[in-house]
């Protein structure tokens, strides 16, 4: 029987996938196609210039010893580097890289005699760990979901996580976008879905990222002109977690490459998780057509935690430090600190470190002074309610009548600010913002806005409102 291109290689990867990982076979080599066949020489298709380099570091004697075994010990290994089509492009293009033992590369097709020195392997994206095929997944293990208190705040968010977590890319809810303010468990809720992977599909990629040292990458990427292995490198990832994604606003170069990578990791049923400080409709500077796609799952918001929460999340973090605390002193805490999980928690380890350092009893009291100081020293986050109190009470109203359904214009007025100033100080969605003030939509509430912009460029009693109580907030 004649030899052709693709018995021989077909024949090398059953040797091959003997004798490495599954997982490493089919990043590897299952995307590798035989090109042809010259007397003893065997050509293959690899997708860049960084995924060639890495089968020369990491496989050239598994290579040379699996075909060897075909065409004898003369035969002879070239590489076509063919990248793919990531930009829509009408053809696809190649690749020349030098070599050196040849004086000049014709054509695409590059001669690596299997004998030759492996080149040295270039990450234009420098991972920790980027050895043996393991491509360390910066995930922190003590964001868990076992820590990831449930609550009504965030009941949606934690349950869409654990779903994703058991099926990676094999729910409606790819991407789940993550989005809500400062300190309520983003970045906690992201690490505990790529950790709860790892733990129940060992052999899965996954890699947690910053949007911003994602962009920092990029940048590095074109500046040494390695854009399309930086491209493939993110194409290989099983599950890519990024936090912060509003951190590519106005970065149109990262969106792009951004944009590509996720087309193809969605297509080929990956999963993508993102956060944000806020829903897809809110982003500023973000292409339509990569809103879009944050679209195409779930998003969830993570709200301010309830009362009953705050106790729970105060109670499991004394617990997990080996602390007892009176229950009327954890509910104080839970009282008056409202705003977020991490200045709850940071409250609790003050209290804790001022009863250890100066010996004291922790007391009602020392909780009091502690919280007084610590909501005095910490920079105050506006919230909806205290929005609505200072409306009303500038308008000599009650809460209730702001948000009540009644048309007349100055309580529609006064409602409106609310709304413009819940936008302007929170980060909570407009869909948020509409449901606290007197369950609107967020449609009622970008109209707010507008109107609010409108009537204060061309009413100056109105523009006098917006002024005094832009004061009042922000003292």
């Amino acid at each position: 029987m004649s030899l052709t291109a693709q018995s021989v290689w077909n024949n090398c990867l059953e040797f091959i996938k003997d004798n490495i990982q599954p997982q490493a076979y089919k990043t590897w080599f299952e995307p590798i196609k035989a090109v042809k066949l010259t007397d003893n020489s065997l050509s293959i298709q690899v997708p860049s210039k960084f995924f060639y380099e890495w089968l020369e570091e990491h496989y050239v004697k598994i290579l040379k010893v699996s075909l060897t075994k075909e065409l004898g010990e003369s035969a002879k290994l070239v590489y076509i580097i063919k990248m793919e089509n990531t930009y829509g492009n009408k053809q696809p293009f190649t690749e020349k890289i030098p070599s050196s033992n040849r004086s000049a590369v014709k054509s695409q097709d590059v001669d690596i005699p299997l004998n030759n020195k492996s080149p040295e392997l270039r990450n234009p994206f420098v991972i920790p760990g980027i050895r043996n095929v393991k491509i360390e997944s910066q995930l922190n293990p003590n964001y868990s979901f076992e820590n990831f208190l449930e609550g009504d705040s965030n009941r949606l968010a934690r349950s869409a996580g654990l779903a994703v977590a058991a099926k990676p890319g094999g729910t409606s809810f790819n991407p789940l976008l993550i989005f809500g303010g400062v300190g309520l468990g983003k970045t906690h809720l992201a690490h505990a879905i790529g950790v709860d992977i790892k733990d129940k599909y060992p052999e899965k990629t996954v890699l947690y990222i910053s949007a911003e040292k994602f962009t920092q990458q990029y940048i590095d990427a074109v500046k040494k002109n390695n854009r399309n292995d930086f491209i493939h490198f993110y194409q290989i990832i099983d599950v890519l977690i990024i936090d912060d994604v509003q951190f590519l606003s106005g970065k149109t170069g990262t969106q792009d490459v951004f944009f590509h990578i996720f087309n193809h990791l969605h297509q080929n049923g990956k999963q993508v998780v993102l956060t944000s400080d806020k829903a897809p409709v809110d982003m500023q500077d973000i292409e339509q057509r990569l809103l879009s796609r944050f679209k195409w799952g779930l998003s969830a918001e993570l709200q301010n935690p309830d009362f009953e929460t705050r106790v729970s999340i105060l109670k499991n973090k004394l617990y997990r430090d080996g602390v007892e605390m009176p229950e009327d002193i954890i509910e104080y805490v839970a009282k008056n600190i409202k705003t977020n999980v991490r200045e709850l928690e940071g409250a609790i380890i003050s209290l804790i470190a001022q009863s250890s350092f100066n010996k004291k009893e922790i007391t009602l009291d020392l909780a009091r002074i502690i919280v007084e100081k610590f909501v005095k020293n910490t920079k105050r986050e506006v919230s909806i309610d205290y929005i609505q109190k200072v409306v009303s009470d500038y308008f000599q109203m009650d809460v209730d009548t702001l948000q009540s359904k009644t048309r007349k214009r100055h309580i529609v007025q006064a409602r409106q600010l609310a709304m413009f100033f819940a936008k302007k100080f929170t980060k909570a969605s407009l869909a948020s913002i509409g449901s606290q003030i007197g369950k609107r939509d967020h449609a009622t509430v970008l109209h707010a806005c507008k109107t609010v912009d409108n009537l204060s460029s061309t009413d100056k009693q109105f523009r006098k409102y917006v002024e005094d109580i832009s004061k009042k907030l922000s003292v």
